[in-house]
This record gives structure tokens, C-alpha cells and sequence, in this order.
């Protein structure tokens, strides 16, 4: 790294005309963006593997708004992994496990895996390990299953696993693989193979049953021998080809997983940025601009200058108005009212950043004398820090989602997207991609939380508007690569409904900053 980068290695990978896989150990990054740009055009011609190293993010502020939180160096990372196609693996022995499978087998493709072995225990363990890694154990159709019976011997158990017992002999059991790698319910199929005396007795050596005959095998197989002495191993195979082997069934299945992920990220196609409407670069610019002229070391935006940033790219925002006395509660109140007739208020100071914590909210009031009473005991509690409250219409019930982004110094702006309410931080339900944001990356973002299915109508409920939602995942995405200055923005909660989507409250933070280039400054 003294004087040749990560992004030179890639480049030179690409381009010598000889690497066919690369492997990478990156401790640090000098331009994240680049390497990332070079990374997604790398990938699709080789696998390129990295330890994830330096996982670990201590230190997380309490008083950090949801996005800053929930934006850890694992999150980060892992986006960037995922958006430039890096098969990213946890340690070096998992790395080199994963190259041996994608440098001597083709891709699956798909996640679906068939297991054979010679004992069931190895058979369960290896089931265990497929099952934990996220693959997929299909049960087989009954023409298989009288073809896998056809060449096994009597008292096989033909499910998935199969165990073909340690009276399978040599010949049995190539038949038995070469009929799992035909079957077209199966993506990969694994051995999973243990010493027995009756194979000693008979020299059948069942490793050759897995490698004698790979060249006419289109799916890829791997071998599990508990005996090996080490982690994993390249077999070679009749056509002068390799099988992996190795000695723990965790092993073989983490590799097929990464492989599967691979092929399912190969098999996608590449996404675009998308041209948005209604969208005032210019004067959000103007917005920014005036903001830190009148705060120059930057800081959280005013309600009413959040607002107006934030209609610079059209954020859909409920209803709202600004008092600073009680009287202009009521007032407010009375204009909001035509919605529903109940309304929201919330205190607002500088730097306040979780309403409910501070128990800074009253809900549902009707009627002024409730109005009133909700501004006095907000003014009482928080005297000498309140200056003013914001006053909405209560909305209406929906999914509530949590939306964000924050600037790292090193990735840039980083879009984050999940469950929102007050939950936000316990359940750390979130996904999230650097912007800016693909067309891809917007449908990753909606489907890959766990809350996913609440928004697809799960249970025969209504799906939320998923076009609303994913115009507003991509135009969060473009304030954020237009504005440089912005370190933080923050929707939460953001309702979510059949009808549309709308942000319930919003916060923004600027910092003084001009659009810098890490390479460009480490040179200097």
C-alpha cells in the first residue's frame, strides 16, 4: 500500500489478460468511490474476495440521531461490498475456502442443494450447515427418487440428504452423483464422505466416485471429508480439473452460499441512476448557502428550514405550522383541524433530536382547551430550551418507516432505510447503500429488512404505495450527493400507506464542507 492501491490491483486485474480470480485484504481505502466504480465493472468479468477486516464500530455516541446510529462501519462496508459485486467473507480461511470453490467449479444457479453421503450422521450435519448458510434442501420428484434407488444399494434412504449407506460402492455412488448433477430441481450438489471398514475391505476409494468423471458434471460439486487433515483441499479430477474438499461442512456451505450469492448478483441486470422531476438543485444550494452564512460551524436546520430544503426535491411532508406562544397554538391548531380535527404538537429547541425520549410530544389533542393545556406543560418542562412547537393533524394509521443518510468522511453519503417509530434502534431493523442510489440498489434497500413483508402485503393485506416509497428512497439519495454540506438527514417516522407515503418528521444537519476527492488529498 506504500506506493500501489487497491484500485491499481483491480485495474491491473482487469486489464493483463490472465487473472481469472482475485483475492484482496483491504485494511483501509483511499477512495472508496473509485474502488467501487472499478469494482462493479471488475466483477462481471472475475470473482474479486476481501476479508471484511475491521468490523468492529465502538463508540456510538448516545445522542446520535436514528440515521448516525444506525450507520455502523460493519453497514457501510457491506454496502459497498454489496453494490460493487465483492464477495466478502468474514476471515482468511473463509476467503481461501470460498476461492478453491469459484476457482474449480462452475456457478450454480441457484441456491438449491442436493446432499449425499455414505454415513447420516455426516449426512445431518452437513443438512445443518446448508440450512444455516441459507441454501436451500429440495425434496427430490418420485422419478428421481426410483432412479437414485435404481443404482444404490438395498436399505438406502433417498431423501435429501440421501444416505447411501457404507455399503455404497465406488461405481454406486459416481451413478448416484452424476444423476443428482443431471437433475434439473438442483443447483450444487455436495459429498459429504466418511472412512468405513467395509470400503477398506472391498478398496473402494469413494473420493475417486466424486472425482472421476467432473468433465460431464454442469453444476458444481464439492466433497466433505471429516478426516481431512486440512481446512480445505483441490482435488484432481480425471479431466485435469479440481474439486474442493473440505473438512468441515460449515466450510463447504459458507463457500456455496458466496457462490450462489455470485451468480444470483451476476444474473441481475446493472442499474441506473434515475432522472427525477421537480427537483431544485439550484436552490437547495441557496438554502444551504444561507444557513451556514448565519452558522458558520453548521448545526441542526430550523423546522421551517428544513421544510424548505426538503421541498427543494419534492419530499412528500405532512402538514404542519410553527407557534411560539400559546395562543399561536390555538390559532394553529384551528387551521389544521380541517384535516381531521386532531393535531399533533411537538416542542422544538436547538439540537433536539429524539422527541419521544424527552417525552416532547403530545398526541391527539382536540379542542383548544387541550391545545392549550399540551403548549403549557411543554413550556413548563422545558423551560429556558423550548423555542416554540410545530403543530400537525394527526395521521392517518399506517406502516411506520424509518429513512436516512449520513456523510461519511470516507464512503460518502451512506442511505439507510427500514422499520422507523420509536423502535427504530431496539429492533435495528435496517438496510442501507451508498448513494447515489440505483434503480437496484432502491428495490434492495424496500426488500432486503425484515419488515420487508409488511410492505408487500403480507397476510392478505394491502401493499404500501412501493412507487412513492421508492421515489423517496431516490430522492433522499440526490440531496444527499448534491449537498456536500449535509452530514445528516433523518426521517422518522415516515407512515407509509396504500394512498402514498409522507414524512411525519424530519431533521437535517449541515456542516461546512466542499465536495473533496480522499485520493486527491492523500497525495498532497
Amino acid at each position: 500500500k506504500y506506493d500501489v492501491s487497491g484500485n491499481d490491483m483491480l485495474q491491473w486485474w482487469e486489464s493483463d489478460g490472465r487473472t481469472e480470480l482475485a483475492l484482496l485484504h483491504l485494511e483501509s481505502f483511499g477512495n472508496p468511490r473509485a474502488f467501487s466504480r472499478t469494482a462493479r465493472r471488475v466483477t462481471r468479468r472475475i470473482p474479486v474476495l476481501t476479508v471484511d477486516a475491521g468490523r468492529t464500530d465502538a463508540g456510538r455516541k448516545a445522542a446520535a440521531s436514528h440515521t448516525a446510529a444506525a450507520a455502523t462501519r460493519t453497514m457501510t462496508r457491506g454496502a459497498l461490498f454489496t453494490q460493487a459485486g465483492i464477495t466478502a467473507t468474514r476471515s482468511v480461511g473463509e476467503l481461501l475456502e470460498t476461492a478453491a470453490l469459484l476457482h474449480s467449479q462452475p456457478l450454480p444457479e441457484g441456491s438449491r442443494v442436493a446432499i449425499v453421503t455414505n454415513a447420516g450422521g455426516a449426512g445431518v450435519l452437513t443438512a445443518d450447515a446448508c440450512a444455516e448458510a441459507g441454501l436451500a434442501l429440495p425434496p427430490f420428484t418420485p422419478t428421481m427418487i426410483d432412479e437414485l434407488l435404481a443404482v444404490l444399494p438395498d436399505g438406502a434412504a433417498i431423501g435429501n440428504p440421501v444416505d447411501a449407506t457404507a455399503a455404497v460402492s465406488e461405481e454406486q455412488l459416481t451413478e448416484c452423483v452424476d444423476r443428482l448433477t443431471r437433475c434439473s430441481g438442483i443447483d450444487a450438489v455436495v459429498v459429504a464422505l466418511v472412512p468405513t471398514a467395509i470400503a477398506a475391505a472391498t478398496g473402494d476409494d469413494l473420493v475417486r466416485a466424486v472425482t472421476a468423471a467432473p468433465g460431464r458434471r454442469t453444476r458444481p460439486v464439492l466433497a466433505v471429508r471429516l478426516e481431512q487433515d486440512q481446512p480445505v483441499r483441490l482435488l484432481p479430477a480425471a479431466d485435469g480439473g479440481t474439486i474442493p474438499s473440505y473438512a468441515e461442512p460449515q466450510a463447504a456451505a459458507r463457500a456455496l452460499a458466496h457462490a450462489a450469492a455470485r451468480a444470483a448478483w451476476l444474473a441481475r441486470p446493472a442499474g441506473v441512476v434515475p432522472d427525477l422531476e421537480d427537483i431544485e438543485t439550484g436552490r437547495a444550494r441557496t438554502v444551504v448557502a444561507e444557513y451556514l452564512a448565519a452558522h458558520p460551524d453548521g448545526g441542526w436546520l430550523d423546522p421551517r428550514t428544513c421544510a424548505d430544503l426538503l421541498a427543494c426535491y419534492s419530499v412528500p411532508q405532512i402538514p404542519w405550522a410553527w407557534a411560539d406562544s400559546e395562543d399561536a397554538a390555538v390559532l394553529a391548531a384551528e387551521r389544521l383541524r380541517g384535516f381531521d380535527g386532531r393535531v399533533v404538537m411537538k416542542a422544538h429547541w436547538p439540537g433536539l433530536l429524539h422527541k419521544a425520549q424527552e417525552h416532547a410530544v403530545h398526541l391527539d389533542l382536540r379542542g383548544d382547551a387541550q391545545v392549550r393545556a399540551a403548549f403549557r406543560d411543554l413550556e413548563t418542562r422545558f423551560a429556558g430550551l423550548m423555542t416554540g412547537v410545530v403543530l400537525q393533524p394527526l395521521a392517518v394509521r399506517g406502516t411506520e418507516l424509518f429513512a436516512g443518510v449520513v456523510q461519511d468522511e470516507v464512503f460518502g453519503p451512506l442511505v439507510l432505510f427500514g422499520l422507523g417509530g420509536t423502535a427504530t434502534e431496539v429492533l435495528a431493523d435496517h438496510a442501507a447503500r451508498l448513494a447515489p442510489l440505483t434503480d437496484r440498489d432502491v428495490h434492495d434497500l424496500i426488500t432486503s429488512p425484515r419488515c420487508a413483508p409488511l410492505l408487500l402485503g403480507a397476510n392478505g393485506s394491502t401493499p404500501v404505495d412501493l412507487g412513492e416509497l421508492e421515489q423517496l428512497l431516490m430522492r433522499l439519495s440526490r440531496m444527499a450527493a448534491d449537498l456536500p454540506q449535509l452530514a445528516e438527514a433523518d426521517f422518522n417516522p415516515v407512515l407509509a400507506t396504500p394512498d402514498g407515503v409522507t414524512v411525519l418528521d424530519a431533521r437535517v444537519r449541515l456542516l461546512p464542507r466542499r465536495p473533496q476527492d480522499p485520493y486527491l488529498r492523500r497525495l498532497r
